[in-house]
C-alpha cells in the first residue's frame, strides 16, 4: 500500500492526554485513525468516552480486543480488580502496583502494524514528562528505541510521535485549553464509578493540572482531594 505522509494512527485511550494528542493531530490536518485497546483493564469507561468522541468527530475508530493477553499482564492494580487501588499522588513508593507489564510496547507494536497496514506514516501517543518517574515505557529512552525499531521493522518506516514526551500534565492541559477542548469528554479515573473518585493518583494529577491552569475540571468527583503537593504524572 502507498504510504501517506499525512496519515496518523493515534493511540486513543479516552483519557485527557490522548484526547489532546488526537485533537493536536487533527489541527495539523493529519488523516487521523483512532485506535483504542481493551486489554482487560478494570473498567471500560475510557473506551466508551473514546467511541463517543470519535463518532462526534466523524473519524475512523477501531477498538481492539486484546483481552486474550490478560493473563500475561494481570500483575497490576489496573488489570486485577481484586487488588486494592492505591490512593494518593504519583510516587514510586505507592503507585508501582499500577504499572502494567510491557503495556506500551505491546500497544505501540500493534499501532505500528496498523499504520503499515493502512499506509500511515506516523503513530501518535500521549506519553508525557510526568510519567517518567514511574513508567519506564513512557521515558524518552524507550520512545527513541521504539522509534528506531519502527523505522526498520517493516518495509515502510513509521515515526512514533509523542508531542508531550518532555512536557508536564499541566502543559498538556494548557495546550488543550488553548485549543478550546472540552475535557468533559474525557475520563481519567482509575475507578469506573458513576463519578470520578478524586482519590486515585490519576484523579489527583488531573485536578492538580486544572488547578495549575486556574481552570475548573468539568467532571464530577465523589470527593475533592486536598492537593497540598500537586504532581504532574500519569494517564494516557
Amino acid at each position: 500500500m502507498t504510504q501517506s505522509s499525512s496519515a496518523s494512527v493515534v493511540i486513543y485511550s479516552g483519557g485527557m492526554d490522548s484526547f489532546t494528542v488526537l485533537h493536536r493531530a487533527l489541527r495539523e490536518n493529519r488523516q487521523v485513525h483512532a485506535l483504542s485497546f481493551n486489554y482487560g483493564q478494570r473498567h471500560v469507561r475510557e473506551l466508551e468516552v473514546a467511541r463517543q468522541v470519535c463518532t462526534e468527530l466523524g473519524i475512523p475508530h477501531q477498538v481492539v480486543d486484546i483481552t486474550a493477553i490478560h493473563g500475561l499482564i494481570d500483575n497490576s492494580a489496573l488489570t486485577d480488580a481484586s487488588r486494592e487501588m492505591p490512593d494518593g499522588d504519583y510516587a514510586e513508593d505507592n503507585l508501582t502496583s499500577t504499572v502494567v507489564p510491557n503495556r506500551n510496547m505491546v500497544l505501540l507494536s500493534l499501532a505500528i502494524a496498523k499504520a503499515v497496514n493502512i499506509g500511515a506514516s506516523r503513530v501518535d501517543y500521549g506519553a508525557h514528562g510526568g510519567d517518567h518517574v514511574l513508567y519506564p515505557d513512557c521515558r524518552p529512552q524507550f520512545v527513541e528505541a521504539m522509534n528506531a525499531v519502527a523505522a526498520i521493522a517493516n518495509f515502510s518506516p513509521v515515526e512514533i510521535h509523542a508531542p508531550y514526551l518532555k512536557r508536564s500534565k499541566s502543559e498538556i492541559l494548557a495546550d488543550g485549553l488553548a485549543m478550546g477542548l472540552d475535557y468533559a469528554k474525557t475520563w481519567t479515573c482509575y475507578e469506573g464509578g458513576q463519578h470520578a473518585c478524586g482519590r486515585c493518583g490519576s484523579c489527583r494529577e488531573r485536578l492538580a493540572a486544572f488547578a495549575a491552569n486556574g481552570a475548573s475540571d468539568p467532571l464530577t468527583y465523589s470527593c475533592q482531594p486536598d492537593l497540598h503537593h500537586p504532581h504532574d504524572n500519569h494517564e494516557g
